[in-house]
């Protein structure tokens, strides 16, 4: 029995995320290659479209479960971190990502700012 695909939805804010680390790799390393620009990106954008197989397969951010928030997860492809949320409902669902972002920085006022509202 074949199941619907999952919808995945990227926010304007998390389109300007990948837009910003495309940049950055670029000025760092050029657009080819293995580690440059254009296969980041194709890594990123392959560990979103993992989502519609399992989306529930992160965890909580650990800066969210602290506030008693449960509603988002993450998925790691280190040094980023994809933040993102499900709704099962209407089915098939669908999975928004919210936040892609390098995993060393700031990420609880990052999260406050972008998820939360505050700052």
């Amino acid at each position: 029995m074949m199941t619907a695909a999952l919808a995945i939805k990227i926010t304007s804010g998390a389109e300007r995320d990948l837009a910003g680390i495309w940049q950055r790799r670029v000025a760092q390393r050029g657009p080819d290659g293995d580690d440059g620009a254009d296969a980041l990106l194709d890594d990123l954008v392959a560990s979103i479209e993992s989502l519609s197989d399992n989306p529930q397969k992160g965890p909580v951010p650990p800066e969210l479960e602290a506030l008693g928030i449960t509603e988002f997860r993450q998925l790691s492809r280190s040094p980023f971190r994809i933040i993102y949320g499900y709704q099962p409902e209407p089915a098939p669902g669908q999975v928004t990502v919210f936040v892609i972002a390098d995993a060393r920085r700031d990420f609880r006022t990052l999260l406050e700012e972008r998820l939360l509202g505050s700052g």
